[in-house]
């Protein structure tokens, strides 16, 4: 999928590590055949992590939203660092515990002694001061609360200059094999930061690197808008999100499905605010070369909106390309744009595809037809990455 010699990532894990700076990377580097390990100590292959999302609701600090789980696909005592590229610590609370752990320490020390690139976001730098990566003055970010820690253990607070609203914040600072970031708000700048460190060559089969709209509302689901989002900014393409009823600047609140023991679907959670990055009638197609909709349930909301019918319409009228996940095929179904096509779908689709004239393909999570690309889940994001992005004429070599 896009690589000529498979790199190795380790992700070293915990409950209640943050969800958004753990599936992200997680999901953007399987797509490019990058193999990722999940561990986490005293636990083994298949054992669960609950994972969380932090974000500013309303208080003075961040709220943490408990979301769904991780299921590790690695053992922790199985861990030769010598057989990795890279070591990744996503942020969350886990890092506090974990970073008293001896053998967490000695892991995260190993790499730093092998030249090996160590990730960290917003909270887990503490490791790197646990093992005193920090002495000598290293340049290091991390959420504001970290900076009395990282000037303690020797190290150099950098801060982003020119920060005025989220927008703005994109940027995280590399020291040799160092890599820390603010948070979720710069994953996209740091995916490509992490993929430039591994080696990794970015290319487009066109003169530029193409545009992508994403139609949300509120409900939309949190990793099927944040994992592609962030991805095609990694890759260097412009990224809008827009909706009918939000002008830029305002909020989107996504939501989580966490399929929970003993039950027939998952329960819905809430998770991370998206942030509506362009107004409605600043949107021009011909600035665009595909739109996506992500699944959860603001397809549903979006549907009795003509607007958003007809923004889909004028997508595929002209030629360019249009994606859905999940329950963005029920959005997809209802402007014509499944006819006679291919494409994957979930059970909540099915009868809307079928309706609408489209042919489920049973087999596969992802499925490509012409300039239709669709996903059945959010499982599936990694698949659908790799087709989009392919799609477009992109292509991601290490």
């Amino acid at each position: 999928m896009g690589s000529m010699a498979q790199k190795s990532v380790l992700m070293l894990c915990g409950e209640f590590m943050e969800a958004y700076e753990t599936i992200v990377p997680l999901y953007v580097l399987q797509a490019f055949n990058v193999s990722v390990h999940c561990v986490s100590p005293g636990r083994k292959t298949g054992d669960k992590c609950v994972m969380a999302a932090h974000d500013f609701l309303g208080l003075e600090i961040y709220t943490e939203l408990v979301v769904d789980h991780l299921t590790l696909n690695a053992n922790f005592d199985d861990v030769i660092p010598d057989q990795y590229d890279a070591i990744i610590v996503p942020g969350g609370r886990f890092s506090e515990l974990l970073s008293t752990d001896e053998k967490c320490v000695s892991l995260v020390t190993r790499f730093a002694e092998l030249k090996k690139l160590i990730f960290t976001s917003c909270h887990s730098q503490v490791f790197l001061a646990a093992a005193g990566l920090l002495s000598g003055g290293m340049k290091c970010t991390a959420f504001e609360s970290m900076k009395p820690l990282i000037e303690l253990s020797g190290g150099a607070w950098w801060e982003q200059p020119g920060v005025q609203t989220i927008f703005d914040i994109t940027d995280c600072v590399k020291d040799e094999n160092f890599v820390s970031t603010l948070g979720w708000p710069t994953l996209g700048h740091s995916l490509r930061v992490l993929f430039e460190s591994l080696g990794s060559k970015i290319s487009s089969s066109n003169e530029n690197h193409p545009s992508l709209l994403f139609l949300i509302g509120d409900c939309v689901e949190d990793y099927s808008i944040n994992v592609p989002f962030k991805a095609f900014q990694a890759l260097g393409c412009k990224v809008d999100a827009v909706t009918p009823n939000k002008k830029k600047g305002e909020k989107c609140a996504t939501v989580v499905y966490d399929l929970e023991d003993g039950r027939q679907l998952p329960t819905e959670k809430f998770g991370h605010n998206f942030y509506v990055t362009i107004a409605w009638d600043d949107v021009s197609v011909d600035d665009y070369d595909c739109i996506v909709v992500p699944g959860g349930r603001s397809p549903e909301l979006l549907v009795m909106n003509p607007k958003a019918v007809e923004l889909i319409r004028k997508f595929v009228e002209k030629g360019k390309f249009v994606a859905a996940i999940g329950m963005g095929n029920w959005l997809l179904a209802a402007t014509g744009a499944l006819k006679k096509k291919r494409c994957a779908s979930s059970y909540g689709t099915k009868v809307a595809v079928k309706v609408a004239g489209g042919e489920i393909v049973e087999s596969e999570g992802c499925v490509t037809d012409d300039k239709l690309v669709t996903a059945a889940a959010t499982s599936d994001l990694p698949a659908f990455l790799y087709a989009l992005s392919t799609a477009l004429g992109l292509s991601v070599v290490f």
